[in-house]
């Protein structure tokens, strides 16, 4: 195992325990995310409100670096309190008419980037379902479902279930020729292989830290591109959404200009804090390496279930950071009690075994997942 990845082991106790290949789901937390938290929890238990300048100067050294991790300006970034804030913000923010489409794979996302397009049907909004393609949302795909009503493409940058990777690029070329708007569920794809908004022309992404950015749940953010945001209206507001936000003796609504107006209130601190840590940790290690070294763990595990006769997927092409597979026989239940037991953290999702290994897990834990399998004999 390359030696910075080794050296970052011991930022992940639970790897004493388990095996650990659920990034997908939820990922275990390092210890310098901990540390941070709990450095945080120390000062207010110490010192009350004395340093919140110090909170605040923190959050905006963490907005800058969840902005450099996809490539944005602070000024597009808001931190969110998940996925579903994000989209919802979105979803609800833009000025519908009746009859505007929105495009979206609905038999293969995730929730989260189904409920809130649907929910402005209410509105007249026609969601339109853009055919599944092999597990996963091509541009051709969507350039099928593309109408002169269609104002946004809803898609996740990596498919939940399949582990299906969306070509970005491609799709964003194809949405800015059609004068289309780009909405990212980015959550399978930030702190798991690089991503760059700009040069794929997204408009919008949204993804929470508790997944692979290593970080903890109920904390994210929200990009939002800055030729757009005019065009999106915060569906709640408060003091922190203002430009004269702590000037609290007077009243003075006007709207900051940044993606900040999003932030209608006080900041959690706590999981700022903990993203802060674990986005500082991705970034020291960097998007790239991090990107192939999970590719090199997923193609060891391909090799090694296909030989064991196995169905795998999705193809090394469309891979992120998830594989599927099928034992033979296809008893997955039984199969995955078997790698409980055996504490190997992983889901299932739509009848297949799903995997996803981080970038400090090692090659012995690869083979040992695929000796397991072997190993195991129903009934």
């Amino acid at each position: 195992m390359p030696a910075p990845f080794e050296s970052c082991r011991a930022e992940f106790p639970v790897l004493k325990e388990q095996l650990y290949l659920n990034h997908a789901g939820v990922a275990p937390t390092s210890v310098r995310a901990a540390t941070a938290v709990k450095a945080w929890m120390d000062d207010v238990v110490n010192h009350g409100v004395l340093h919140e300048r110090d909170w605040e100067a923190h959050s905006e050294k963490v907005r800058k670096l969840a902005a450099r991790i996809i490539g944005a300006s602070p000024e597009e970034v808001a931190f969110v309190r998940n996925t579903s804030h994000g989209l919802g913000l979105v979803a609800e923010g833009l000025d519908w008419q009746p009859g505007d489409e929105v495009a979206v794979a609905m038999s293969l996302e995730y929730p989260s980037n189904v409920y809130p397009w649907q929910h402005l049907q209410g509105r007249g909004v026609v969601v339109r379902e853009i055919p599944a393609a092999g597990g996963g949302v091509t541009p051709e795909a969507v350039a099928s479902v593309l109408t002169p009503r269609t104002r946004l493409v809803a898609v996740s940058s990596v498919q939940f279930a399949t582990g299906h990777r969306t070509d970005l690029d491609a799709l964003g070329e194809l949405c800015e020729r059609r004068g289309v708007l780009l909405c990212v569920d980015g959550i399978q794809s930030v702190g798991c292989i690089p991503v760059d908004v700009k040069k794929s022309r997204v408009h919008f992404l949204s993804a929470d830290s508790h997944k692979w950015m290593l970080g903890i749940s109920g904390i994210g953010f929200l990009y939002v591109a800055k030729d757009v945001l005019p065009r999106v209206r915060p569906v709640l507001v408060g003091w922190r959404s203002t430009t004269d936000a702590w000037n609290f003796n007077r009243s003075h609504f006007e709207l900051r200009r940044d993606a900040a107006k999003f932030e209608e209130g006080s900041a959690a601190y706590p999981g700022i804090y903990a993203m802060g840590a674990a986005l500082e940790l991705l970034l020291e290690v960097g998007p790239d390496a991090i990107g192939a070294r999970i590719g090199e763990l997923l193609a060891r595990l391909d090799s090694g279930l296909r030989g064991l006769g196995c169905e795998v997927g999705p193809e090394p092409k469309d891979r992120a950071g998830i594989l599927t597979f099928l034992p033979p026989g296809a008893n997955v239940r039984a199969l995955s009690a078997y790698l409980a037991e055996r504490k190997v953290s992983h889901s299932v999702r739509r009848g297949r075994i799903r995997l996803s290994p981080h970038f400090y897990n090692t090659d012995a834990e690869m083979d040992r997942l695929v000796e397991l399998v072997r190993e195991y004999r129903p009934g």
